[in-house]
């Protein structure tokens, strides 16, 4: 028997596949628990628009990070922390400083997360600093740390 699985099934199917198993763990187990159901022609033609949906969102969402991207390439952060003679911070600038930054001088608001710095600034100046925007987009903003 031909199911449509509602939710994913350990063993045996994902989320929205469409797969044969045996008509007694279908009955028994798979419909009684709302994990399945029976793959009739009118519940494949739903299956096959919520996928084009979902498929349109998942566009959506991508048109939408690239424009982000475009936005956040032509910024500045900028940040003053305390430092040396030498130019070196006293502490660093953290992703979360950033993030923060980010959200009250331009309104956008970026889980700190998704900010990729491999080490935490520690000098004065300028920084590239790479924001995991999409799984597909990553930007690049530039930091400005100044001298308190």
């Amino acid at each position: 028997m031909q199911v449509i699985f509602l939710k994913d099934v350990k063993g045996k199917g994902n989320k929205g596949e469409v797969k044969d198993v045996p008509e007694g763990y279908a009955r028994n187990y798979l419909f009684k628990h709302n994990l399945a159901k029976e793959a009739t022609k009118g519940n494949l033609r739903q299956l096959e628009g919520q996928q084009k949906k979902k498929e349109e969102a998942e566009q959506e969402e991508l048109e939408q990070a690239k424009n982000l991207k475009a936005v956040m390439e032509e910024l500045t952060v900028e940040l003053t922390a305390k430092s040396g003679d030498s130019g070196r911070l006293f502490g660093s600038v953290t992703s979360k400083q950033i993030a923060d930054e980010l959200k009250k001088t331009h309104d956008i608001k970026v889980d700190k997360r998704k900010i990729e710095l491999d080490d935490p600034i520690r000098n004065l100046g300028f920084s590239n600093v790479p924001i995991k925007i999409h799984p597909d987009v990553t930007a690049t903003i530039r930091v400005h740390v100044k001298e308190k």
